[in-house]
């Protein structure tokens, strides 16, 4: 299950600001926040139970990454998700994990192998068991273990940065198909193909794979807006 880690009262402003992060992350990707929604610090400070500051700190945080907006006389909103949007965050998607697919089945090790094949089956095992929290949180995983495999530290870096952009769009398709089990499907085919291309030491199978299940997503979100 996906478990948010709490600051306990000995720990620093930092670790409070992580909480604050984590929670208005879930909040966000799984739409509870809405695209829009205007994020007013006294109301997320009794909402969450944490201060202005750690607050602000994860606001900025999140504005980096694109999932809150800041504009003038309205404050922070949670970010639209309009066609423009949704095709640079896809555009991104297919730059970056196509090439950190295509270079892992170049450079990874055989430890690095084992931790995604080990990461595909437990996700397949999540889709079965309907777990949606266990199947998110090892999908961050997944993706986090092909931008280690990659040996590239910039694409180490810009995997996980995108990942929370794209799991909104995943719980956004989600909710309009009433079922997230098809797009888990869809993504255990994808998982399964990626690792089964890295294992065979096929850099092109393994881009290939990776960008044609990024632009079946985008064809998704297109056809919902």
């Amino acid at each position: 299950m996906v478990q948010v880690q709490f600051a306990d009262e000995n720990e620093t402003t930092i670790s409070y600001a992580e909480k604050a992060y984590q929670l208005l992350i879930n909040k966000i990707t799984r739409l509870e926040l809405n695209p829009g929604d205007v994020l007013v610090e006294k109301s997320l400070i009794s909402e969450l139970g944490i201060g202005r500051t750690p607050i602000r700190e994860a606001l900025q945080r999140l504005a980096v990454e694109g999932l809150v907006l800041h504009l003038p006389n309205r404050g922070m909103l949670v970010s639209d998700i309009g066609p423009a949007n949704v095709q640079s965050i896809y555009e991104f998607r297919i730059l970056v994990e196509g090439e950190a697919a295509r270079l892992s089945a170049i450079r990874a090790t055989e430890q690095d192998i084992e931790v995604l094949q080990s990461l595909d089956q437990k996700l397949n095992q999540a889709n079965e068991d309907d777990d949606i929290d266990e199947f998110v949180y090892l999908d961050r995983r997944f993706h986090e273990a092909l931008g280690s495999a990659s040996k590239n530290i910039y694409l180490q870096e810009a995997v996980p940065r995108i990942f929370n952009l794209h799991l909104r769009l995943w719980f956004y398709i989600s909710s309009k198909n009433k079922s997230w089990q098809h797009v888990a499907h869809s993504h255990d085919d994808m998982t399964k193909g990626v690792v089964d291309a890295i294992r065979k030491r096929m850099p092109e199978k393994a881009q290939e794979v990776m960008i044609s299940y990024i632009s079946q997503r985008h064809q998704e979100v297109k056809d919902l807006l």
